[in-house]
């Protein structure tokens, strides 16, 4: 394994953009970014972003002014992002997979003065043509409306002004998914994201990593291993969608180091028949975040698949993170981990009293405070303030909105989020322990369980459920068999089969589409 370059290892905050520019110079000819038969070595890189950075000053752009990509993962894509930061402009990354109005929405918070789309951003863009904002697009690809991104570049060798970024400076912003209510624009600074970068030293990226990505730019998820890949010099592999065979297929031939999946991705991967005939041997580490991880999940990834692996829990806003090195903690696979170093979890009560520190038995909701923090919502100075928790001593915390316990040895074992869980009867239900029961009967692929309003009760929960390829359990047959193993408070209301779960392009459950399509067909429970 190659050393990482001597800045990484000081803690005082670099810029990314520099960092690249140093590797061109010590590494021109090293991969920097790849995608299918496009490739860009450092120098191209360097050069690119310089364009970029420079188009960007021509067209009157400063320090702290925003643009937004609405797009596929690509090359071009990543060197916009990347040349904008070096002219200090901050970088608005939104989803194509939005509807309409969500997507309105997102590019007026934003403010952004130019946005690069795609073809597959259209469907996105094509009610909002004619406004102000969408005539300032620049299309990536040639295809999709708007100006032709090499005709708006500047030509070959152009030099941007030189512009100076501190910690503070905001680095981009990135809108929540929307899964519980409106997204919001969470605002990252420089100093986040080179916490990020620093905390990569531990997981062995250097200038002769391969990162191979199949989840999308627009997600912090993708972001958080994209950027200490490049600080380390490694190289990024760029998936414009995930497909399992093709992952593993260029996971072996490229001979991937590092990578980030949700854990329905390593679901699908580790289904595969061929799985163990990839050779999969230079892996040092895989990641996973974003959504619950089975344990079982864990389990066989560690056995089978070479490498470490580590999932992360944590939130785009900041605040707390927790890291399970599954590998090394194999009775501790149904938790999430400790506290990251540097980082204080800590756990308060409905009244955002804190909760006394080491006792098992308390539960709560999770709040976090580390150097990695938004600076706020975009624009959403009420909602930012929502966010916030402030101890005894007016220290800041980040709330997560998850409720959770520590145990003896620190290990954060999650319950479910604050507003999924269901009060019946006065009783607190929590649909990850419903779910957890139903993934253990041998005819369940997915579940998803969630409350909805009840004459009775308030709240009751019900099941949606994805049956395993060949099986033939039926509604009522697997319904009894949860409510026979499960509390008298917890037991379902109803169980109904979906040939899959909706989710985000990160893999997120979208349960507040369950639950609206389940109210809205009328068969809400007594």
């Amino acid at each position: 394994m190659s050393p990482a370059p001597e800045p990484i290892a000081d803690p005082a905050h670099r810029s990314l953009a520099g960092l690249i520019r140093q590797h061109a110079h010590e590494r021109p000819h090293s991969p920097a970014l790849q995608q299918g038969d496009e490739r860009l070595s450092y120098a191209g890189l360097d050069a690119l972003m310089d364009r970029v950075a420079a188009s960007l000053q021509r067209d009157g752009l400063r320090p702290g002014d925003v643009i937004a990509i609405c797009a596929s993962a690509s090359v071009r894509y990543a060197a916009v992002f990347l040349g904008a930061l070096r002219a200090g402009v901050v970088v608005a990354p939104l989803a194509p997979s939005v509807t309409s109005a969500t997507f309105a929405s997102m590019l007026a918070d934003a403010q952004a003065r130019w946005l690069f789309v795609d073809a597959a951003a259209l469907i996105a863009l094509s009610p909002l043509a004619g406004e102000a904002d969408v005539a300032r697009c620049i299309s990536l690809d040639g295809i999709a409306a708007g100006r032709a991104f090499d005709a708006w570049l500047m030509p070959d060798g152009s030099r941007p002004e030189p512009v100076e970024v501190g910690p503070a400076h905001p680095f981009n912003i990135i809108y929540s998914s929307g899964t519980t209510g409106a997204p919001k624009g969470i605002v990252q600074s420089h100093g986040m994201r080179w916490s990020h970068v620093m905390r990569g030293a531990t997981y062995g990226y250097a200038a002769d990593a391969v990162t191979l990505l199949a989840t999308p730019l627009y997600s912090n998820t993708t972001l958080v291993v994209f950027f200490p890949t490049l600080a380390f010099g490694g190289s990024v592999i760029l998936m414009e969608k995930f497909d399992a065979a093709k992952y593993l297929a260029l996971a072996a031939q490229h001979r991937v180091t590092h990578t980030m999946l949700v854990p329905v991705q390593y679901q699908r991967i580790m289904a595969l028949a061929a799985f163990d005939g990839h050779d999969l041997r230079a892996f040092r580490f895989k990641f996973c975040t974003s959504a619950p991880f089975a344990a079982a999940l864990k389990a066989d990834v560690v056995a089978r698949w070479p490498g470490g692996l580590v999932e992360f829990y944590g939130m785009t806003e900041g605040g707390g993170t927790c890291i399970l090195e599954a590998h090394v903690h194999p009775a501790k696979l149904h938790t999430v981990g400790r506290s990251a170093p540097g980082h204080d979890l800590r756990l308060i009560d409905d009244a955002g009293r804190e909760l006394p520190a080491g006792d098992a038995s308390a539960i709560g909701e999770v709040v976090g405070h580390s150097v990695g923090m938004m600076s706020g919502y975009h624009r959403q100075p009420d909602k930012t303030r929502e966010a916030e928790w402030f101890d005894a001593n007016g220290k800041r915390f980040i709330r997560t909105g998850d409720i959770g316990r520590f145990d003896a040895d620190g290990f954060l074992t999650l319950l479910d989020r604050k507003k999924d869980m269901v009060i019946s009867g006065g009783f607190n239900v929590y649909p990850s322990d419903l779910e957890a029961v139903l993934r253990e009967h041998a005819a369940v692929a997915d579940v998803a369980v969630v409350g909805v309003p009840s004459a009775q009760w308030g709240e009751t929960p019900i099941a949606f459920v994805v049956r395993r390829e060949g099986s033939a359990v039926g509604a009522d047959e697997l319904l009894r068999w949860l409510n026979g193993r499960v509390g008298k408070t917890q037991r379902l209301a109803s169980l109904a089969f979906l040939d899959e779960l909706p989710r985000s392009a990160i893999g997120k459950v979208l349960k507040r589409e369950l639950r609206d399509a389940h109210v809205a067909s009328g068969n809400a429970p007594r």
